[in-house]
């Protein structure tokens, strides 16, 4: 019999053919392993063997008898139905399956078959509708604990059970954790902890298992975060960018800018200044509320640059943030000698995109410029998290070999600190504190649907600048969607209610000019009201906004719906926030009205973390963020176990080739340390 390792490819698995290979890559399955750290996501419990005279109704059994002949019926509703019976010396029992008229041909009768399911009534007599059923005493899949599997309309639950069952029996497991971390946390071994998984025959072994995969995605994760962190102070010098020789001119800059700057930004540009002077390049994350001034940190940090002969690049998700941070670097560099200023939103040519530039804004375009850059010394990265880890490396690369450029990552989405250790935590971490504006006052409200012609009434009446966000462009088919808002339907309802001429339609399917324009029109109070796709949430900078409504509130992440909030209220006066909810649940209501009292996002960002966990914290995940199968990133107690493991092991990994093969595979290893 064939053996596998994690490496073969899933082609290689009985009953695996071309159509099922492909839907199995749909699921990101392309290995044995892959097919292997499928987990199933909850069991079902067919370990109670009954006879059938035993047998209760609404009782989960298993039962071995003989089987009959099946049949293929058609019922009088229409639904097609297989039966056939099961008798055992104590009785009979009717068996129901829907739509699988197929069995008639594969059943035996007179064979012996366990059955698995749970008792109904049928007629006044005891059936079970749909069970799973196999040959002989059972054993694969009834009599047991059987793993429910993620699945899709491609590839069941009950396929991906059977193709693992075929390969865990003949799997060589080549363990990586040392063996001194499995002993010192009792741990089971990689193949013990993969038949508890996929085979157990108690809750516990399950349980023991998820304790390894957890404890290995942790250690796994911060192992290659050590690497980065490692590698970054041992890459070729960086730029040095020195500010001692240009106070006076610093100085002067930051005076006449028309705002002062606050105690927590003048620190935050002495960590970077400290970062600019030293021997490796800067690698640092900026966290700041929304509106806390980020933006004008890293604009004084590229007015050094300037001053240092160096070009800074800097780098927005959308093109619309890339659109206002040019025109703010503008604006605010009028007075500084900079003028060469490129905002570059399409494909980087040759061409279009050059040299000739002191500081570049634009989108992920930037990414792509066949033109190596030159004296680069500064990256910044606006809305970190939307960016992955080898997007980063990727422009970091395109430079000349002058030095490694200074990196400044930011971001307003408020990072609970036991995630940043396992995102950001090969980055240096300044937070600025909330708002430069004192007195910022959103008032939030959560609102049903009995309220809502109450809020668009207040709406008329107050006549102010207002966003009104919604999680779709377009309204979906599924029905699990009917209640959820989208923004075109919208647009065309509320130029019912109020004067059209006021309301515009922003979406990120638009042309890049017919955004500018509904935005310009929004910024110059020409209309009233936007009508948006959750687009607005990053940096859209209207000062004269007033009023937020966010359409179907419960789909978003408190931390998502703090930073639209923060679209409102931003010259310091008085601004108002409705959360319109449209779910049936007491607990997502009760996780929003978390809104209406705490206006602090990182207590925001906690909460939600604990109530939702890592996945969901920033409401639509974005590409960068890290996600696990089993480990809960809110385990302090495992991630600051893991943490220290990976530091320790990290001294001296090439003491473990296996966990280095591993890190390799995962494309998480980068050299000897």
């Amino acid at each position: 019999m064939a053996t596998y390792t994690g490496k073969t490819g899933v082609r290689y698995i009985p009953k695996v053919g071309p159509k099922f290979e492909r839907e199995l890559e749909r699921f990101g399955i392309k290995t044995v392993s892959d097919l292997l750290y499928h987990f199933p996501f909850r069991y079902n419990d067919y370990s109670n063997l009954s006879s059938i005279a035993e047998a209760k109704p609404d009782e989960i059994v298993s039962i071995t008898g003989t089987m009959a002949k099946p049949v293929n019926v058609l019922a009088k509703n229409g639904r097609r139905l297989t039966i056939s019976q099961l008798a055992d010396a104590t009785g009979r029992m009717t068996l129901i399956w829907f739509n699988q008229q197929y069995l008639r041909n594969i059943l035996k009768a007179g064979e012996q078959y366990s059955i698995s399911g749970k008792v109904s009534l049928y007629n006044g007599k005891k059936c079970i509708f749909a069970p799973e059923y196999e040959e002989g005493e059972g054993g694969t899949k009834t009599g047991r604990l059987i793993g429910v599997y993620p699945a899709s309309y491609g590839i069941s639950s009950k396929f991906l059970r059977s193709r693992i069952n075929d390969v865990i029996p003949n799997f060589v497991a080549d363990e990586f954790l040392p063996e001194e971390l499995l002993i010192k946390y009792g741990l089971p071994s990689l193949h013990k902890a993969l038949m508890y998984m996929h085979s157990p025959t108690t809750l516990a072994e399950t349980t023991k298992a998820r304790e390894r995969f957890a404890y290995e995605e942790m250690l796994l994760e911060l192992l290659g975060v050590q690497q980065r962190k490692s590698d970054w102070k041992k890459t070729a010098a960086g730029c040095r960018i020195l500010c001692e020789p240009y106070k006076n001119q610093l100085t002067d800059f930051i005076a006449k800018l028309p705002f002062a700057l606050s105690p927590s930004q003048h620190k935050t540009l002495v960590d970077i200044f400290a970062d600019f002077e030293r021997e490796h390049p800067m690698n640092r994350l900026l966290e700041g509320d929304v509106g806390s001034g980020k933006t004008v940190v890293s604009l004084v940090a590229a007015y050094v640059a300037y001053l240092n002969g160096y070009k800074t690049v800097l780098m927005a998700p959308t093109e619309i943030l890339a659109t206002q941070h040019y025109a703010t670097f503008t604006k605010l560099f009028n007075h500084s000698g900079v003028k060469g200023l490129k905002l570059v939103l399409k494909d980087a040519s040759a061409k279009d995109y050059d040299n000739s530039f002191d500081i570049a804004i634009g989108t992920h375009a930037l990414l792509y410029t066949k033109q190596q850059l030159t004296k680069l010394g500064l990256v910044v990265i606006d809305e970190q998290h939307r960016f992955g880890v080898e997007q980063r490396t990727f422009l970091l690369e395109s430079t000349d070999k002058i030095g490694i450029p200074n990196m400044l990552a930011m971001t307003a989405t408020p990072i609970p600190r036991t995630l940043a250790l396992t995102l950001y935590g090969d980055l240096d971490i300044s937070t600025i504190d909330p708002h430069t504006s004192k007195g910022r006052n959103v008032v939030t409200k959560v609102v049903t649907a009995d309220q809502r012609a109450k809020v668009y009434d207040w709406l008329k009446s107050h006549n102010q600048q207002t966003f009104i966000v919604c999680p779709f462009i377009q309204e979906s088919e599924n029905a699990d969607f009917e209640n959820v808002k989208a923004a075109e339907s919208e647009f065309i309802k509320l130029k019912k209610i109020v004067p059209a001429d006021k309301v515009a339609l922003i979406h990120g399917r638009m042309p890049a000019k017919d955004k500018n324009h509904a935005l310009d029109l929004f910024r110059t109070g020409k209309i009233t009201y936007l009508v948006s796709t959750p687009v607005v949430e990053v940096g859209i900078d209207v000062p004269d906004a007033a009023v937020i409504v966010i359409e179907s509130a419960e789909r978003y992440g408190l931390a998502s719906l703090h930073q639209l909030r923060g679209r409102v209220g931003r010259r310091g006066d008085k601004g108002f926030c409705f959360l319109m909810y449209s779910g049936k649940f007491k607990a997502s209501f009760d996780r929003l009205k978390h809104m209406e009292r705490i206006a602090n996002g990182l207590e925001l960002a906690e909460l939600d973390l604990k109530l939702r966990g890592q996945g969901d914290i920033y409401g639509t995940m974005q590409s960068g963020i890290k996600t696990f199968k089993i480990a809960n990133v809110y385990d302090i107690e495992l991630l600051q176990r893991a943490k220290e493991d990976a530091e320790l092991l990290a001294n001296d990994l090439n003491r473990y080739p296996a966990l280095v093969n591993k890190l390799m595979e995962k494309g998480k290893y980068i050299g000897n340390n």
